[in-house]
């Protein structure tokens, strides 16, 4: 099977009678969506971290007792050693409310949004965007990847 590689994958393609202002307007919407996305990833990495830091206060907790500073290890102890972050919650919780509440519903939305005005395809406006940009006929800008053989 010959595939013409100059030609973007339909599901790259433009639904007929959807203006530039739709895909423009999909198109903000999915690149909000990506910058949650990159929120979200920052808000595992401070998960993560204070995780480790929580962990190393108790190493350093562990150290002062051992070194002969037993105050001073007893006041991180029971003040910072296992506190929460903000009222009530580890980053753990932080995390799941944000990956129930507002992350789930905008994934929901976005996705909808596309569904209804561009048949649910998905990088429309960077789609259209390479299409514009690239060397027609040019090693190394074609349409679309070559099929698995």
């Amino acid at each position: 099977m010959t595939v013409d590689r100059e030609q973007p994958e339909p599901e790259h393609r433009r639904p007929e009678g959807v203006t530039d202002a739709t895909v423009e307007a999909v198109g903000k919407l999915s690149e909000a969506l990506e910058t949650v996305e990159q929120a979200r990833g920052h808000l595992y990495a401070f998960h993560q971290l204070m995780g480790r830091a929580d962990l190393q206060l108790g190493d350093a907790v562990e150290k002062l007792t051992a070194s002969g500073h037993p105050a001073a290890a007893d006041r991180l102890q029971t003040a910072m050693v296992g506190r929460n972050v903000v009222e009530g919650r580890w980053t753990f919780q932080v995390v799941e409310e944000f990956d129930d509440g507002y992350w789930s519903e905008l994934r929901e939305h976005e996705k909808a949004v596309r569904g209804v005005l561009l048949d649910g395809r998905r990088h429309l406006f960077e789609a259209e965007m390479k299409e514009a940009r690239r060397t027609r006929g040019r090693a190394g800008h074609e349409a679309r990847p070559a099929p698995e053989q």
